[in-house]
């Protein structure tokens, strides 16, 4: 699919843990240490993956929109549940078959440039709308969360150590010989974040605004050992900084000039401050979610007298 840059959002802030986190890195096979120890960059810090914070977040999400209609949130771990499945896509009667015939109305020297477009409509119109802004295994995401690293003056060189055990479930005592630890960060750790998001539409940033929020609230948990209260954490957005140069060359030449002679985090005078456009972003989504509700859909909406 062939993409045209049309906006980007970029995002930084800080992750707070507010109680211990395990992100597992699975179990260990080394003779001495952890059991069960962190995920760990090159240098033995603690680290986040962005795949993480992003999975969390998507997860979050799409429990609110199925909780407006099913159909909005597909599911990503079950095949069959897909938006648009293998067989959708490559199927006798798939996407890739329908293009194949509609390019028949075109001259042959003008279907090599048609036939993307085509397949590419095809797919986002199929497409639910979480992974329209989350990914699918045919559409890529237009949101990317770095890996999380520590900020170092918070983090003391250490991890701490944890026991656990595995419960009989029919005596519901302690397990023989069951016996395990953990590793966790520390509570107070803070981890840089930084995300992007590009030519996404407004719809789908307010759909980002409202994730965002839920970890400004501490409301979406991080890890393993969430039901001991593990992984509570708090995100802190310092700045948004947001581009729209749609239909305005001009502005993308200056952009491009301004990128070519700035360095990392600078606020380039073409950047808007994204955090003024967070209410904006939000009614549109709650208006485009209200306009694309489906006609049987058994939600309603209830309004106080």
């Amino acid at each position: 699919m062939f993409h045209t840059f049309k906006n980007r959002l970029e995002i930084t802030g800080v992750l707070t843990i507010i109680t211990a986190l395990r992100i597992s890195a699975g179990r260990s096979s080394e003779p001495i240490g952890s059991d069960l120890p962190v995920i760990k960059d090159a240098l033995n810090r603690p680290l986040i993956p962005g795949s993480s914070f992003k999975g969390a977040m998507r997860s979050r999400l799409e429990s609110f929109l199925r909780g407006i209609d099913s159909s909005f949130a597909a599911n990503p771990a079950i095949e069959a549940e897909w938006s648009i499945t293998n067989e959708r896509m490559n199927g006798e009667n798939g996407l890739k078959k329908e293009v194949e015939k509609e390019l028949e109305q075109y001259l042959q020297e003008e279907r090599a440039a048609k036939k993307d477009q085509l397949l590419t409509d095809k797919i986002i119109n199929e497409t639910d709308l979480i992974s329209l802004l989350f990914g699918s295994p045919w559409i890529a995401s237009k949101f990317q969360v770095r890996d999380l690293t520590v900020v170092p003056d918070t983090w003391f060189g250490q991890y701490q150590e944890r026991d656990g055990v595995a419960i009989d479930r029919d005596t519901e005592t302690a397990s023989d010989k069951k016996l395990y630890d953990f590793q966790v960060v520390p509570a107070g750790t803070q981890f840089e974040f930084r995300a992007v998001v590009e030519n996404a539409e407004d719809w789908e940033l307010g759909l980002l605004m409202i994730g965002l929020h839920q970890f400004e609230t501490e409301q979406i948990p991080l890890g393993g050992g969430r039901s001991r209260g593990l992984g509570v954490v708090r995100l802190e957005i310092n700045k948004m900084y947001w581009l729209d140069v749609n239909n305005n060359p001009e502005k993308l030449l200056t952009y491009l000039q301004e990128l070519v002679n700035s360095n990392l985090g600078d606020k380039l005078p073409s950047y808007q401050d994204g955090k003024e456009s967070k209410q904006k972003w939000t009614q549109s989504l709650i208006t485009y979610l209200t306009e694309n509700l489906p006609k049987n859909s058994s939600t309603t909406t209830h309004t106080q007298s």
